[in-house]
């Protein structure tokens, strides 16, 4: 299992500093700062509940912050109107824990959806081969007039990928890519993020608690402990530190 590269790179894409969020008197986010730089994936490491999801959410504008600064690709999100905000969602790709395919709709439907939506300005030879590259991408190709009930749950992880990818976004947010799935395919799917980072030169922020998962595709990785995130660097940085917080994931993922 190869370790990925930390980059060098110094443009921030998104800027999270000093971020509070809480649900009535459940603190979930405290103090909390962290940066994507452009062309990385960075992994956040965290346990179930540890406010993983809602720091996706406060992203892309689903959630508000109590306080604290929230920066996507140069706004700030809290200070957008909604019709920016709509704009700035097209330029960050949500690839869903369960897909959320729609199981009415074939697979050519489910990715030309958000074309049909978001991009009316292309014709119908156009939509046609944005479908096609993104199933090539994830190697999908046959699978193009099949229901999604049809696929095994890493297909449906990968159709779900490419209709995140059809719109060409900036950055991608993945929730839990590789959850439910067996180790064959959890490594195929961090093949895919890692094919999706160079063949389109997207930032990433990967929400996983799989260390495999981390170790693959994250160049950074941020471990989110106790409402902050404690720890921050290359994975092995991270967990060759001797951390007693680092541990626990090496006892869950069973990883020597």
């Amino acid at each position: 299992m190869i370790q990925k590269e930390i980059l060098n790179s110094t443009e921030k894409v998104i800027e999270i500093k000093n971020l509070y969020k809480a649900f009535g008197s459940y603190q979930v986010l405290e103090n909390a700062s962290l940066d994507l730089f452009k062309g990385e994936n960075l992994v956040v490491l965290g346990k179930s509940g540890t406010g993983k999801s809602v720091l996706i959410k406060i992203i892309i504008g689903l959630l508000r912050p109590d306080s604290g600064l929230v920066k996507v690709l140069d706004h700030i999100v809290d200070d957008i109107s909604y019709e920016e905000l709509l704009a700035l969602r097209l330029r960050v790709g949500f690839s869903f824990q369960n897909s959320a395919l729609y199981d009415s709709m074939t697979v050519r439907e489910n990715l030309e959806f958000p074309l049909v939506r978001n991009r009316r300005d292309l014709g119908k030879q156009e939509v046609n081969d944005l479908v096609e590259e993104m199933l090539d991408a994830v190697g999908l190709s046959q699978t193009i007039n099949q229901m999604p009930s049809e696929l095994s749950g890493g297909q449906r992880k990968r159709i779900g990928i490419a209709r995140t990818l059809i719109l060409k976004p900036e950055i991608m947010l993945y929730d839990e890519p590789t959850a439910g799935l067996d180790p064959i395919t959890s490594k195929e799917i961090n093949k895919l993020i890692n094919t999706v980072q160079e063949r389109y030169h997207t930032s990433a922020i990967v929400i996983t608690h799989d260390l495999t998962c981390a170790k693959e595709t994250g160049n950074r990785v941020a471990m989110l402990v106790e409402r902050n995130f404690e720890r921050q660097g290359s994975f092995d940085d991270i967990f060759n530190s001797g951390d007693p917080q680092a541990q626990p994931f090496f006892d869950y993922n069973f990883i020597q």
